[in-house]
């Protein structure tokens, strides 16, 4: 699939954000996190920031990006609907949470309340938005059971880093959870691309075409002259020298040096602390952004299969 920089913006702004709002609202009212105002005003500012870049972006990906509200209409069969609803509902215990620290100084009673539905309105908008993917049953490689839980996974990775970088690394708690949240990310990316790697596939030209009896079945033709939107949009194609080389830097910037520097931080601390976390959520990033668009660029839509490809 064609990894457009508007999807590839958008899950990772957005998952980043909503990872960073679901931790406030979480941990904010159980003491865990500083209570000051400033703080509250910071963290929270720079979540609704990420989640409204993630969400404005991928109105670029549309025809018409005027008409984007209709997609909300459609909720009882689109997951895409349900993410739209979804990160609009969150919105209103997300400004209410906000409006009790910064303003009012309070997020006990009803305001920790709206935390943490604001935390469960985040995680529902990523889980929608990893549903997307999940849901289309012609690209096998956005059909695997890891799907879901790596998006929440990496929403986590992201908000747990960025959350570090604005503690100055001066939690410990906060940071040996980033430290997990790590290890646990990136070893489900890793069995993920073990088995799609591995996996069977779930279509040949002979199954699609129902001529397997008579024997191999081959293209004699293109079926088009030229380019056109299913070869713009779903084949992509990517070598897969070029993709190991790319998923072992992604590794490398988004799992490994952060873990080190996360590692270094706890081993030093002092201003070297904050340094080290303001890096790591750097470098973490980029190599989610890498992730992501690996996502999209290894994923096969079987419709290839009308186009010449062996295999999808």
């Amino acid at each position: 699939m064609h990894p457009a920089r508007s999807i590839v913006l958008f899950t990772t702004a957005s998952g980043a954000g909503y990872g960073l709002l679901a931790l406030l609202g979480l941990l904010g009212p159980t003491g865990l996190l500083p209570q000051e105002r400033g703080f509250g005003a910071a963290s929270l500012a720079l979540a609704l920031a990420l989640v409204i870049l993630g969400l404005l972006s991928s109105t670029f990906h549309l025809g018409h990006p005027e008409r984007a509200w209709r997609a909300l209409t459609q909720w009882r069969s689109s997951w895409l609907s349900r993410e739209g609803v979804a990160a609009l509902l969150t919105f209103l215990p997300a400004g209410l949470y906000g409006f009790g620290w910064v303003l009012r100084g309070d997020i006990s009673g009803g305001w920790a309340l709206a935390g943490w539905t604001a935390s469960l309105g985040a995680l529902v908008t990523v889980a929608c938005t990893a549903m997307i993917y999940a849901s289309l049953k012609p690209i096998p490689r956005w059909r695997h059971p890891l799907v879901l839980p790596l998006y929440l996974a990496f929403a986590a990775v992201s908000g747990l880093l960025l959350l570090n970088a604005l503690l100055a690394g001066s939690r410990d708690g906060i940071a040996l959870a980033a430290l997990i949240a790590l290890v646990l990310a990136w070893g489900l990316k890793l069995a993920y691309w073990r088995g799609t790697d591995r996996a069977e596939p779930v279509a040949t030209p002979e199954s699609a075409t129902g001529l397997g009896k008579f024997g191999k079945v081959r293209l004699l033709e293109p079926p088009h002259t030229g380019s056109n939107y299913l070869l713009d949009e779903m084949g992509f194609r990517i070598a897969r020298k070029h993709a190991r080389k790319l998923r072992l830097l992604a590794l490398l910037l988004g799992g490994v040096l952060p873990l080190l520097l996360i590692a270094l931080g706890l081993a030093t601390g002092g201003p070297a602390q904050g340094a080290a976390a303001l890096v790591a959520a750097v470098s973490g990033l980029f190599g989610i952004v890498l992730e992501r668009w690996l996502f999209f660029a290894e994923a096969k839509h079987t419709v290839s299969l009308y186009y010449g490809d062996r295999l999808a």
